[in-house]
């Protein structure tokens, strides 16, 4: 997927927290830390740094949930992520995202901390996220 079309699918999922721009994308696809990994309807996007990874994104297109997309994604992440030798992947969710939250816990994913006032809505108000957290090895 090209920068432009990772976020205009991110443009699809997300109002908060706000859609990365394909100028953001195409910055972190550039680096050598960052992998990506894609779907027709869906991506998720991570970034390595030594035995450790963040999820930095997971976005399934609207029209497309509910059918196994995210977990497939999760699935591929999770075993590339294990074979390139990280040990702990962690992200970040807004507390008030139910269905995500729902999707990381069946995956094995618990809290390990939250971060006060973290995304911003579209209007300027302020949500908690939550910092989950699962070893792979």
């Amino acid at each position: 997927m090209t920068p432009d079309q990772l976020a205009h699918m991110h443009a699809r999922c997300f109002k908060t927290p706000r859609p990365w721009t394909a100028a953001e994308f195409a910055s972190e696809l550039n680096s050598p830390l960052s992998h990506l990994f894609s779907h027709a309807h869906g991506f998720a996007l991570t970034r390595i740094i030594t035995d450790e990874a963040e999820l930095l994104t997971l976005a399934t297109d609207p029209d497309y949930r509910r059918q196994g997309i995210a977990q497939s994604l999760m699935d591929r992440m999770h075993s590339d992520l294990e074979k390139r030798g990280v040990s702990l992947i962690f992200l970040e969710v807004a507390m008030n995202n139910l269905a995500a939250q729902d999707l990381y816990s069946d995956n094995g994913y618990n809290e390990s901390g939250q971060r006060p006032n973290y995304f911003r809505t579209p209007n300027g108000k302020r949500i908690d996220a939550l910092i989950l957290a699962k070893q792979l090895t």
